[in-house]
């Protein structure tokens, strides 16, 4: 999980630029980055770290970052090493001038970078996946007329979407030639645009940006998603011109509206806060079926993603909602950090239980819940204590039954506890 954003304009477009960055931030912790062109010079400062501390660098070269249209990304690293060598974008200076950044994940990146470099002769200096679709765009464009430079630009990203497998949306800036993005054809990962025109301006500043919400803050209208398999061209002079390069094949990625996005953003015209509304709602009708004889006192969500699902479900079973575990909000987002030592370290920094939030077994289920996160483990708790799917979590009556545990397991401090069961396997929580 990455954020990338594009952004072009008639003026110095680096305050939206990194605006828009920092609104992102939820999508990626390991490094972040940005490219701007003035109409002669690519500017590009990218390195490890948050994007307060990556902007720095930038703020302390004041205008030497300013351009008419510019690129950025949040990295969130699940291909390569994560250091600052994959760190994006990436540019090239052939043909044109270009600089990329991406937001997904390539299934055949090893068999591509061989191919580019046996084939193609065009060495990859990186692990990263974002590296090797600059190097398969910018060959396509070398192949091909400079004139007319829109059937140059779209029929490279078909040949992009026809080598290259797997989830991306791409942004990328040619000098002196404008701004495209692409979403791959079955649409995984979000990519949506907007406008803003200013009083004086020749034409719209617009946006490309992985999730609605960095417009909104920037004061954008939203216009419309990205389609699959679609190429967007945005000229110096703000034309744009849209094509459909590939059949679409719309599959978006589920997780988006699980975890990944925030609920204030809307993803192919759909509101995150309300698709999680109607999971807490599927959440309570599954719940009834599957557990009919349980009494739940209250529903608990582990924050903050689940907090609207819990809160419907809650209100679906008529029961009351209570906050279980407390969020240290100094805490970043656990799961995309890199590496599973960084993140459970994270996670006992991150949740603690309150203690009587809602009695003695809401506590004991706050508990639970804590050190599971902790552990990281799928297990069922105990008796007195129930787990809801998604990222939720509710305290349960012992159900009356004399029937021990099929097996038991070792956990910590010596205490014995359940073993899933291969044909009744409880869900659980699923993360902070």
């Amino acid at each position: 999980m990455c954020g990338v954003i594009g952004v072009i304009g008639p003026r110095d477009i680096l305050p939206e630029l990194c605006t828009g960055l920092f609104n992102l931030q939820h999508r990626g912790q390991d490094a972040a980055g940005i490219a701007t062109f003035d109409g002669g010079t690519f500017h590009m400062h990218k390195d490890e770290g948050m994007v307060d501390d990556v902007l720095e660098a930038v703020a302390r070269r004041g205008r030497l970052f300013g351009g008419r249209w510019g690129i950025g990304q949040v990295r969130y690293p699940t291909v390569g090493c994560g250091g600052a060598e994959d760190a994006q974008p990436f540019n090239l200076h052939s043909p044109y001038g270009i600089a990329l950044a991406h937001n997904g994940n390539l299934t055949n990146f090893e068999p591509l970078k061989r191919e580019l470099r046996e084939a193609d002769r065009r060495y990859v200096g990186s692990s990263c996946d974002a590296e090797v679709i600059l190097h398969v765009f910018a060959e396509e464009m070398s192949r091909r007329p400079a004139e007319p430079f829109p059937d140059a630009v779209f029929e490279s990203v078909a040949a992009v979407f026809r080598r290259c497998r797997g989830s991306y949306s791409v942004v990328a800036g040619v000098a002196g030639r404008g701004l495209v993005a692409f979403r791959d054809p079955f649409g995984i990962k979000p990519l949506v645009y907007g406008e803003r025109t200013a009083p004086g301006d020749a034409f719209p500043t617009r946006m490309f940006v992985s999730e609605s919400c960095a417009l909104t803050a920037s004061e954008f209208k939203v216009v419309r998603d990205v389609g699959a398999g679609e190429a967007i061209l945005v000229h110096p002079d703000g034309r744009l011109e849209a094509r459909q390069v590939a059949p679409a094949n719309h599959h978006p990625c589920i997780f988006e509206f699980i975890y990944f996005a925030r609920p204030d953003s809307r993803i192919d015209d759909i509101s995150v806060y309300k698709a999680r509304l109607r999971l807490g709602e599927e959440l309570a009708r599954e719940f009834k079926a599957r557990h009919p004889a349980a009494e739940v006192d209250v529903v608990v969500p582990v924050p903050d993603s689940s907090r609207p699902a819990a809160q419907e479900m809650a209100f679906r079973m008529k029961r009351k909602f209570r906050e279980g575990l407390l969020k240290n909000r100094y805490v970043g987002r656990t799961f995309i950090m890199p590496g599973q030592e960084a993140r459970s370290k994270s996670v006992r920094r991150k949740l603690s239980p309150v203690q009587k939030s809602a009695g003695r077994r809401a506590a004991r289920s706050s508990r639970w819940c804590a050190t599971t996160a902790r552990r990281r483990s799928t297990s069922p708790p105990p008796a007195r204590r129930c787990a809801i799917p998604a990222s939720t979590a509710s305290t349960c009556r012992r159900r009356r039954t004399s029937s021990p545990p099929a097996a038991t397991r070792r956990g910590r401090g010596g205490r014995s506890a359940p073993t899933p069961s291969p044909t009744r396997r409880w869900r659980g929580w699923s993360g902070p």
